[in-house]
């Protein structure tokens, strides 16, 4: 090999060299990027302002993808984080929702405050009745006088279950045989007065029994007249 051919091929692995060191050079930048940026992921921005206190709604968020680094950890990645949750402070346009802006939905309403009473199972719809149903809230009161017709009155109507415990024994004492039934301890979402007829019904009632509502419906009658019922109606 003369000398011009040993040139030659120092010249080509001069070059390939190069190349390597180039290549290399690409994947080091295309790391430091990726280092820098990493993967993406969904994260959810405000459409338009949002009032405090307010139900929130899928449609008022779009979703974007940015790095997950980037993202702090309150930042909502899934929109299934706000169902039954209200905005907590006014949420502005264009900023990204965070965990931290939303809270649970209040399951009293102001005004409302959560009374509980023990329903015999065999008159409140036993089963049927659940967190979140509507209920009419019926008490059955003796005549006052001897001889006066006893009443069926609708105390509530529209009442809302918050809560339906577990079945408990309880002891009838104003029976001879002071005999054992069960009963199931359920609490409402009521405005004060509604609260007061349910606890005056409680005490003095013979019967306070529960009427499931169809959702759609509000549950009160048209006539007012309608909330009490005596025997002789039907004559």
């Amino acid at each position: 090999m003369n000398s011009r051919q040993r040139r030659g091929v120092i010249l080509l692995l001069l070059s390939v060299l190069c190349a390597l060191g180039a290549f290399a050079g690409v994947l080091a930048v295309i790391s430091d990027v990726n280092s820098k940026v990493g993967p993406e992921t969904t994260a959810y921005r405000i459409k338009g302002d949002v009032e405090p206190y307010t139900p929130l709604k899928a449609s008022q968020f779009e979703k974007i993808t940015m790095p997950k680094r980037w993202l702090s950890e309150t930042a909502v990645t899934d929109l299934r984080q706000i169902q039954g949750r209200i905005a907590v402070t006014r949420l502005k346009a264009g900023s990204l929702l965070q965990s931290d802006m939303i809270v649970e939905q209040p399951e009293l309403q102001p005004g409302q405050q959560e009374i509980a009473i023990m329903i015999d199972a065999a008159t409140g719809v036993a089963g049927k009745i659940t967190a979140g149903a509507t209920v009419n809230i019926y008490a059955t009161f003796a005549g006052d006088k001897k001889g006066e017709a006893a009443q069926s009155r609708m105390i509530v109507a529209g009442a809302r279950v918050l809560d339906v415990g577990k079945l408990t024994p309880i002891r009838d004492s104003s029976q001879s045989s002071a005999r054992a039934n069960e009963a199931v301890p359920i609490s409402f979402a009521l405005s004060t007065l509604d609260a007061q007829r349910v606890a005056y019904a409680e005490s003095f009632a013979e019967h306070v029994r529960l009427a499931l509502v169809a959702p759609t419906t509000g549950g009160a009658p048209a006539d007012q007249r309608d909330r009490t019922y005596t025997l002789e109606k039907d004559k």
